[in-house]
Formats: structure tokens, C-alpha cells, sequence
């Protein structure tokens, strides 16, 4: 089984919650919520987020603080398009989303927002 790009993780070695961002061979290439410094995790170190686990990383204001995107009025919108098209299953959709918020994220991290 492959990790779709997006999708919340555990890296079991650390007990982090972590996003997948793409992946090579028996490596899954991953960073935290958000943004931030990317790493390699071997495939087996890795288990899916469970829903409570993934309405934590939502919820916490922290991890927003942390990414430097807490006062923007524009992330919530493009994280609730992300969000709605997952659950509702839609691929294509939340694929075009996801590419969306990144390109956002790029543009905080080109202002220099604290990562």
C-alpha cells in the first residue's frame, strides 16, 4: 500500500504526525503539518493518522504559529477546499486544492514567515 501525497502519517519511530509530500522505492519523503524541513521515513516506520489524530493537527493553533500562517484570512478558505474535497472523496478536486495551498504556503515562505 502507497501513501497518497497529502495524507496524515505517524512516523512510528518518533510518534510524530506528519504529511506525505511524495516517495521513492521503500521512502516516503514527508514534513511537518503545515511546512517545513522534509525528510525521508522508510515505508515500514509509518502508519496512517487516525481521524482524531488528524482533527488534532486542525485544531491546534500552534502548529499554524509554527508555520507562520495563524493571521492569514486566506489559508482557512484553501484549507477548508482541501478538506471538503477529501472527504468527499474527490481526487481531482483535492488534488487541484492541495496544489492551491501549497502554492500559498510558497508565497508565506517567500515573505519570509517563520517556519
Amino acid at each position: 500500500m502507497a501513501y497518497r501525497n497529502g495524507a496524515f502519517v505517524v512516523d512510528t519511530r518518533d510518534g510524530r504526525i506528519v504529511q506525505v509530500i511524495g516517495g521513492t522505492g521503500g521512502r516516503v519523503h514527508v514534513r511537518p503539518p503545515g511546512g517545513g524541513t522534509e525528510w525521508d521515513v522508510p515505508f515500514g516506520a509509518l502508519r496512517l493518522a487516525t481521524s482524531a489524530e488528524r482533527a488534532e493537527v486542525r485544531r491546534n493553533p500552534e502548529t499554524q504559529q509554527r508555520s507562520g500562517l495563524a493571521d492569514c484570512p486566506t489559508c482557512p478558505e484553501l484549507k477548508a477546499a482541501w478538506w471538503e474535497a477529501e472527504n468527499d472523496g474527490d481526487e481531482a478536486k483535492s488534488g487541484a486544492a492541495l496544489v492551491a495551498l501549497r502554492r500559498h504556503w510558497r508565497v508565506h515562505m517567500a515573505e519570509g514567515a517563520p517556519a
